[in-house]
């Protein structure tokens, strides 16, 4: 969860048929592996999770009601399942681009499969090392979150009620 709340504030840069586009990372959810019933580790090793297993600083993009990606950044060390979903961005570079990817420029970045349109984030991403800096990464350009607020996760209906309740959604106020 310390990771979920450290990269608010922290810049996701995406490179896209020559384009520059960013954003601030002011919405976070934490899932804990396979301990945590809202993860999709708790099932254990498989083709979809593998990624998450992996390196810490990679991203792990997945595919939900067959229609939308979800990008999350891996955080612990190899073998452990733990991964951190990127829920809302504050759009920097590249507005018009990204009105044109999600085709609306309403509610641009302000969901998982919204900020995944807007930047062309989709599975062919999946594993790839958020350090290494193309085409997907993360900066540090040391910008004060300011205030820090946390509540349950969102749309984990599915899971027990310790993790379904538990404040592992992070965010900002919106700029």
């Amino acid at each position: 969860m310390i990771v979920a709340r450290e990269l608010l504030g922290k810049i996701v840069v995406r490179t896209w048929n020559e384009h520059l586009l960013s954003g601030v990372i002011s919405e976070t959810e934490a899932y804990l592996g396979e301990t945590d019933t809202a993860s999709h580790a708790s099932r254990g090793r498989t083709p979809r999770t593998q990624t998450m297993y992996g390196p810490p600083g990679r991203a792990y993009v997945y595919l939900v009601y067959g229609m939308f990606n979800m990008f999350n950044v891996v955080t612990e060390p190899e073998g452990v399942a733990s991964a951190v979903l990127i829920r809302g961005l504050q759009p920097l570079q590249g507005h018009e681009v990204m009105r044109e990817l999600r085709k609306s420029g309403k509610g641009l970045t302000d969901g998982p499969g919204k900020l995944c349109q807007a930047l062309a984030i989709d599975r062919t991403l999946n594993g790839i090392d958020l350090t290494a800096g193309q085409p997907l990464w993360i900066e540090d350009r040391n910008i004060k979150p300011g205030p820090i607020y946390s509540g349950p996760r969102i749309g984990i209906d599915y899971a027990g009620d310790h993790d379904r309740l538990a404040e592992r959604r992070f965010w900002i106020e919106k700029g």
